[in-house]
């Protein structure tokens, strides 16, 4: 209680109820690769909410457009509201054995960041970048496949290291290696492969130009959270910008790319669209993006949502206090339909109690929640467990 020496009315603050757990974004896309200028703000993460702001930043009078620089055209176009450029220059490995790397390393400080891309890398150097950046910090990797393919089986096979060569790597031409052209499957379904380029009117000169869709199919991400939210599968969505592929796709030869989770754009009567929301999962249950996508942002609400839990001392009261702050956000998420159940007892599940947080756990000083979401049926749940420690915020999925 508060000490009062004089005669008066007093006003306190008192915090009441819950510490309800806000939604982090979705939507910022974090892009790596040359720009126009190749030698503005060089290996430097820059904030950009417009095309022309980024042609402020990067573009000179006289200069040709860049994969990077149509991918961030692309992605307002679609939807986009705020990205992340790293310009690493003319000068960088562009098979993406360094170049692309280190400019993703840059983002690692950059909570916001849902999604990373480096438009136009195509090398299996650049998809192991792209994949291990996304698998280890939470977010999804949009990769491009190369501009054209003569035998489509070869999207089916993952590439090697040194395959395909450098002048395909950088998708100036048509990839007709006999060795796998997909990047690897992904231990978390972190990765989404988009086949094939898009044609699309140069913003930063004339005609009609093929370009990487990375940036554009970042943006329509965008656009469907906004809409409907991150459970929508971003597909059977038109790209907008986009009056052409460079690459017919048919039905038949989706039917063998699909499963491999090659995700096709293709052009029908209602434009250009894209007909796939795979990822490059290893486990069945990472198979669709929108699942994978989910839970990234329920984790990383979550995650945020807790910190307060740090410090507090580890008994029966906390735990109750985490069970309802977050049974209460995830009720939020089951009126808004994101998952799956009749009831919120068929939806999810919260569990912090004395099974999860055993005498062993708390000398480690741990308090550990478990979590389960229902994003396909009831009886299917993926449950992640949520630990919150000193050092952080640590979750791990189960199947």
């Amino acid at each position: 209680m508060p000490t009062y020496l004089a005669p008066g009315s007093y006003v306190e603050e008192l915090q009441l109820g819950d510490n309800s757990i806000q939604p982090v974004g979705t939507t910022t896309t974090g892009f790596v690769g040359q720009a126009p200028w190749s030698d503005a703000r060089l290996n430097e993460p820059v904030a950009i909410e417009s095309f022309p702001q980024f042609c402020r930043e990067y573009y000179k009078p006289g200069l040709s457009s860049t994969p990077l620089s149509h991918a961030v055209n692309g992605y307002f176009l679609n939807g986009g509201r705020r990205c992340y450029v790293v310009n690493i220059g003319a000068s960088q490995d562009l098979t993406g054995t360094g170049g692309v790397r280190a400019g993703l390393d840059w983002f690692a400080t950059i909570d916001e960041i849902a999604t990373v891309a480096a438009p136009g890398f195509t090398g299996a150097a650049a998809y192991e970048s792209l994949l291990t950046y996304a698998e280890n910090n939470g977010c999804v990797a949009v990769m491009d496949g190369p501009e054209t393919v003569s035998k489509l089986e070869l999207l089916t096979k993952a590439a090697t290291a040194t395959a395909p060569s450098s002048a395909a790597a950088t998708s100036h031409s048509s990839a007709d290696s006999d060795t796998g052209l997909r990047p690897r499957l992904s231990k978390n379904g972190s990765g989404a492969f988009y086949f094939p380029w898009i044609t699309v009117k140069d913003p930063l000169g004339p005609g009609l130009v093929n370009v990487p869709p990375s940036g554009h199919v970042a943006g329509l991400f965008a656009r469907v959270d906004g809409l409907v939210g991150v459970w929508k599968a971003p597909a059977n969505e038109q790209l907008r910008g986009a009056v052409n592929v460079s690459q017919a796709i048919t039905r038949a030869e989706q039917e063998v790319l699909n499963p491999a989770g090659v995700n096709c754009i293709r052009s029908f009567n209602s434009g250009i669209k894209v007909w796939g929301a795979r990822t490059l999962a290893d486990l069945a249950q990472w198979k669709y993006l929108n699942v994978r996508r989910l839970f990234n942002f329920v984790e990383k609400s979550i995650g945020q949502g807790t910190e307060w839990v740090v410090f507090e001392p580890n008994d029966q009261g906390l735990w109750k206090k985490i069970e309802r702050d977050v049974s209460g956000f995830l009720m939020f998420l089951h009126r808004q339909g994101a998952l799956f159940g009749r009831t919120p007892q068929e939806a999810f599940f919260v569990n912090c109690n004395e099974r999860t947080n055993t005498e062993e756990s708390i000398n480690m000083g741990y308090v550990i929640t478990e979590v389960g979401l229902s994003v396909v049926k009831p009886a299917e749940f993926v449950v992640f467990r949520i630990g919150q420690s000193s050092r952080g915020t640590k979750i791990e999925a189960e199947q």
